[in-house]
């Protein structure tokens, strides 16, 4: 088994003679019927930082096939054999986030008039088993698949499990495909919510979601730690679009496709290959993007006082670099603030301010 972890670089950038060493390094409310564990048992961290170090497994297999005429209980039975196959390859790594491809309990081979009766069957069965892996090795996991709700009407989800198996809540896709109404019954979803974790917040998007700066734009505003992207489809450009102009990590599980972690600059941290459809990866989501101009001098000072408890990483050519806190108490924003220094954000709305402002614009 291949074990995977985020790629170092180390790259010296000369600033004004002296050198830093730039490294890469809402919720709703729980849903009924979801079994309860007992509360953790892990050593309290009171004193230690919420944002951090998170260990992240993301899977992109491919659906397993079915006979046209299996029946439903005996494909809910094989699914919980594959996702159990599936989840033995990274449970060894003991990550603290497990993340699948949208549709993950959805097999090929089957009618569509055979699908929903499948789906009737399995019911929760799916999810429930998800959250008893969760429980078992304290680890959030993300169970995407499509729900019928009360009024039978259908949505495409992503549903967020915690350590103890409960829900922590739902993401519906926003933009479904068209014929996902027209011929599946499956709504748009009509909210973007980001969800609080122990390690961070998260938000999600489903495959076509992808595409459109609506969704995008909500997530801009809310700012979540992690954007978690289950797909069919993978996204090519748009997955480091969305990490860089959302400045948040970018987790992608893609179904038969390579499945792939970015940073906020989004670059690629790791990846799943040809022979292996999983990748697991250390990430550290107590970071921040700021752009060069204004602060060489203070980012050499960061440097000089926090040595290697600070990373600030430069992927040419963009203007704006990474800074992360490798310190256990110390927060990048706590860094950020000690030292002036102006996020990326921060400085483009006083630029766009000046533009603004009388007797600027032509």
């Amino acid at each position: 088994m291949k074990k995977s972890g985020v790629q170092s670089l180390m790259v010296f950038v000369l600033l004004t003679g002296a050198c830093l060493t730039l490294v890469e390094s809402s919720a709703s409310a729980a849903e009924p019927n979801l079994p309860q564990a007992e509360q953790g048992t892990s050593t309290p961290k009171a004193k230690l930082k919420k944002r951090g170090h998170v260990r992240i497994a993301t899977l992109g297999p491919r659906s397993p096939s079915v006979g046209a005429n299996a029946q439903p209980q005996a494909v809910v039975d094989q699914m919980i054999a594959h996702w159990t196959r599936e989840f033995s390859q990274v449970l060894p790594d003991r990550p603290d986030l497990i993340v699948v491809p949208e549709a993950c309990d959805r097999p090929s081979g089957l009618s569509r008039e055979k699908l929903v009766e499948y789906y009737r069957v399995r019911k929760n069965q799916v999810r429930d088993f998800f959250a008893k892996v969760a429980t078992e090795n304290r680890c959030y996991v993300v169970y995407s698949a499509a729900r019928e709700m009360d009024d039978g009407t259908w949505r495409n989800s992503s549903v967020l499990i915690d350590r103890q198996g409960s829900v922590v809540g739902v993401y519906n896709k926003n933009h479904v495909v068209i014929e996902e109404t027209t011929e599946s019954g499956i709504l748009c979803g009509r909210e973007a919510p980001v969800f609080e974790c122990d390690f961070g917040r998260v938000a999600f998007a489903i495959c076509f979601d992808l595409n459109f700066d609506e969704l995008r734009q909500k997530y801009i505003q809310a700012k979540p730690d992690l954007i978690l992207f289950s797909s069919m489809y993978h996204g090519g450009l748009m997955q480091a679009y969305w990490a860089y102009s959302c400045r948040a990590h970018f987790v992608g599980a893609i179904n038969g496709l390579p499945c792939e972690i970015r940073n906020p600059q989004g670059d690629l941290i790791a990846s799943s290959t040809n022979y292996f459809d999983y990748v697991v990866a250390d990430v550290n989501l107590d970071c921040r993007l700021a752009h060069l101009d204004y602060n060489w001098g203070r980012l050499r000072e960061l440097k000089n006082k926090y040595g290697p408890k600070v990373t600030i990483r430069d992927p040419g050519f963009l203007g704006s670099v990474l800074i992360t806190s490798e310190d256990d108490r110390v927060s990048v924003d706590d860094m950020i603030a000690e030292f002036k220094i102006e996020l990326l954000d921060d400085y483009m709305a006083r630029a766009l301010a000046h533009r603004h402002a009388p007797g600027n614009i032509e």
